[in-house]
């Protein structure tokens, strides 16, 4: 596992994982700072954990609600890149018309 995420339960209560009738929800509160990279690699060792099964339901159920913020992240990341890339189009269209 990556430094990054070494020392994450998703089943931790904090912040944003206090307990909700019984179910322990994600913590989610690190993922806004975590690279595009870092954020890919724990949604890969998420959803495989949630494929090879043996979790109980409450721990699924955060590997999935932290799978999904993970998930938003790489999205944030590629959303970026793709902004940058159209900008820079943009301004080398500019030049050459």
């Amino acid at each position: 596992m990556s430094d990054a995420t070494e020392n994450t339960d998703p089943t931790t209560s904090g912040p944003e994982g206090a307990a909700v009738g019984g179910f322990s929800a994600a913590d989610t509160s690190d993922i806004a700072t975590l690279s595009y990279e870092q954020a890919r690699s724990e949604l890969v060792e998420t959803v495989t954990r949630l494929e090879t099964g043996g979790a109980g339901l409450e721990e699924s159920l955060a590997l999935w609600e932290r799978g999904e913020a993970l998930a938003d992240r790489c999205e944030e990341w590629l959303n970026g890149a793709r902004a940058k890339l159209d900008e820079v189009r943009a301004k080398t269209a500019d030049r050459t018309d």
